[in-house]
């Protein structure tokens, strides 16, 4: 006899649940479903370092970006590390990562290197290649180069390349 009153209350508390908790559960579930950060999507802070770095690797060298004697210029003054350091940072932050941004603001920082539209084109497209090389799914993709993008018009001179 009480086994079967158990048998009853478990089956009885599995219907409440079922009725009553399912609604909860669901609600529950709407809220772990929030998308993740770009951050944590791009797996967080050594992944994005190590496509950082890539990218300096291919961006500092380029000959193209290069005849631009105040980018090349730039190179004696702001070593490859400290920029990546600062860029790292930044990506971190902007993918919503727990890294603080202490560099110059965009502006400042590129107002004398007279960045044109041409070399801004050149600089996306070795960005995607390493983002490709990195199998960088498209959505990621396309969030970062919307956070890049954000940025040019604190970067590339008005009227160049037109």
């Amino acid at each position: 006899m009480f086994s079967h009153k158990m048998r009853f209350c478990t089956a009885l508390c599995f219907v409440v649940v079922l009725l009553f908790g399912a609604p909860v559960v669901v609600a529950q579930t709407s809220e772990e479903e929030v998308q993740p950060s770009l951050y944590n999507r791009l797996g967080g802070l050594a992944p994005i370092s190590v496509v950082v770095s890539d990218f300096i690797d291919v961006v500092v060298p380029d000959p193209f970006l290069n005849e631009n004697p105040a980018v090349n210029a730039s190179r004696a003054h702001v070593p490859a590390p400290y920029l990546q350091y600062h860029l790292t940072a930044m990506v971190c932050q902007a993918t919503g990562g727990p890294c603080p941004y202490h560099g110059r603001g965009m502006s400042e920082t590129h107002a004398q290197l007279n960045i044109t539209e041409q070399e801004w084109d050149r600089m996306v497209t070795l960005f995607k290649e390493v983002l490709a090389k990195h199998n960088i799914p498209a959505m990621e993709t396309q969030e970062l180069l919307d956070i890049v993008g954000s940025t040019k018009a604190d970067i590339v001179i008005v009227g160049s390349g037109e």
